[in-house]
């Protein structure tokens, strides 16, 4: 359960928003001196509007990591409240747990709701 927990929890290789914006910030002021000297700027303002899409990805990306922590930290505080070892079907816990379970001929897979896939051979 806590190998699952932890590739869930693996942060994306991605720039953080705010190392985006420090780059930025550099880019606008280097824009700025070489519009100000009547320089070829284009490169700069196309890495500007490049760098500003990946910014808003990433910042989609940390608030879905948020959310998928979130989710994580529920179900192991409810996990950690269950008295007993489960011993029989508990549909509670299964609806608390698993998003969907997809049957095929030679196997299966169930889906948690942190978003993890096992696939279960038949």
């Amino acid at each position: 359960m806590q190998e699952n927990i932890a590739k869930a929890i693996m942060a994306a290789d991605t720039m953080s928003p705010d190392g985006i914006q420090a780059r930025l910030d550099e880019l606008q002021k280097e824009l700025i001196k070489k519009a100000n000297n009547k320089q070829d700027y284009d490169a700069i303002a196309d890495e500007i509007f490049t760098l500003r899409g990946q910014k808003s990805q990433a910042e989609a990306d940390t608030r879905s990591r948020e959310e998928t922590r979130k989710r994580i930290a529920e179900l192991q505080d409810f996990i950690a409240g269950q008295e007993t070892d489960i011993t029989e079907f508990d549909e509670a816990l299964v609806k608390k747990l698993i998003d969907k379970i997809n049957v095929f001929a030679d196997h299966f897979t169930v889906e948690f709701k942190s978003g993890i896939i096992i696939e279960i051979e038949a």
